[in-house]
């Protein structure tokens, strides 16, 4: 049998706290469905308005990258598998 303790562990305060976790817990103290929604609305909205959005350049630069990835990536896998396409074809004749 296991002879442990349990050991008591203390809260961690180096950890950042979750911000939007009380605000959802506390949002919801309507009568009903409605008040839950109303909660969970306003804590949307609260949580876009944190949010930081690209402009205009950026967005198109990384878009440009994204493609330029994808198209490059999908020309070494169709590379790699004609090889070995090929090298099958010379080994099963």
């Amino acid at each position: 049998m296991d002879q442990r303790s349990p050991s008591p562990q203390a809260p961690d305060d180096s950890l950042p706290q979750a911000e939007g976790v009380a605000a959802v817990a506390t949002a919801s103290d309507g009568d009903g469905p409605e008040g839950a929604d109303d909660g969970f609305v306003a804590s949307t909205l609260a949580e876009l308005r944190k949010v930081v959005w690209p402009s205009r350049q950026q967005l198109f630069s990384e878009s440009v990258a994204v493609i330029l990835m994808v198209t490059l990536s999908a020309f070494a896998i169709a590379a790699v598998s004609r090889f070995y396409g090929w090298a099958a074809s010379q080994i099963f004749r």
